[in-house]
């Protein structure tokens, strides 16, 4: 179970008393998340989400709170923090930087189809055109240089095939990189994965999990989406779903040239990106109670990428 701090009751009701919503009914650790902990929280007034960062300095954390609070003020469904009666939106609980969210409608779903992947890209470009002209700075912590840095730690322990094709793709950064960053930018979620979205049916009621968000090209953004909600069990894309997220998107903002030229590196590098991402966890994590995501998913992706055939829809 992925609860890095175990929280007691009253160690809760003394955190929750600032905000004013009623008695403590109940609370869940969720298992779902490998970063940071999270708690359900049902309040007399409502069910919300307490998330203790787990990683990352806590300078960042006004970060966060300042996007959401203006992905909320454009009418998105996101998460928000709360202030307390004093107006205290980021606090302190176990000496880690917390927030407390209302808990959003809701479940995630396991099997995309082309509905749901439609409200994914279509809600992905809500995001990127509501921040595109006012861009909030923030480096990744895992963008393109930690990519050619933690790459070739990594390679001596991979089989030499993985290997192989791990070095073919950190040239391809390397090659590409100022390109890449040359791209249309905007504010990016960074992680946007079937776990990170609530639907209801075929509506999406929801996008969380906005730790990894930063500012950056917008294609790298779509990129990740598409790997995750449009591949199918071996990590293949799925024509269907891929048009339908893509259709959705670039009908609230149209793809640039330079973004179609860049579709199949930006497909690779995001692939890259979760594939190291999970060997360093893996390592990190071995034999702990934490949820741990295959490595080996996104080195399947990764080969399976090295042909896309789904372009951008791209008018000359």
């Amino acid at each position: 179970m992925s609860v890095f701090t175990p929280l007691t009751r009253p160690e809760l009701e003394t955190f929750l008393a600032p905000y004013d919503l009623g008695r403590l009914l109940d609370f869940q650790g969720i298992a779902a998340g490998s970063e940071n902990t999270n708690y359900f929280i049902s309040l007399e007034q409502g069910e919300f989400v307490l998330t203790l960062v787990e990683r990352g300095p806590i300078k960042e954390m006004p970060f966060f709170i300042e996007l959401l609070d203006v992905l909320h003020d454009a009418d998105l469904p996101v998460p928000f923090a709360l202030r307390t009666k004093d107006g205290e939106a980021l606090r302190e609980l176990k000496g880690k930087p917390a927030l407390l969210q209302p808990r959003l409608a809701g479940k995630h779903i396991r099997e995309a189809n082309a509905q749901h992947c439609a409200q994914v890209g279509e809600l992905l470009g809500h995001l990127h055109v509501a921040t595109r002209d006012n861009v909030l700075e923030r480096k990744t912590d895992r963008g393109l240089d930690w990519m050619l840095a933690e790459g070739p730690a990594l390679m001596a322990d991979l089989s030499p095939d993985a290997a192989d094709l791990l070095q073919k793709a950190l040239a391809e950064i390397t090659e590409r990189k100022a390109q890449i960053l040359a791209l249309p930018r905007a504010n990016l979620h960074g992680d946007l994965f079937r776990d990170n979205a609530m639907f209801e049916g075929t509506h999406l009621t929801g996008l969380i999990d906005f730790y990894n968000a930063c500012s950056g090209p917008m294609l790298y953004d779509v990129a990740i989406a598409l790997n995750d909600w449009c591949a199918d069990e071996d990590g293949q894309l799925d024509a269907p779903r891929a048009r339908a997220l893509l259709g959705a998107y670039a009908a609230l903002r149209p793809f640039t040239a330079s973004e179609a030229e860049l579709w199949p590196t930006m497909l690779r590098v995001a692939c890259v990106r979760f594939w190291l991402s999970r060997l360093i966890a893996a390592h990190s994590f071995a034999g702990q109670d934490v949820l741990i995501h295959d490595p080996q998913e996104f080195e399947r992706r990764l080969a399976l990428r090295q042909t896309v055939t789904v372009p951008l829809p791209f008018a000359l």
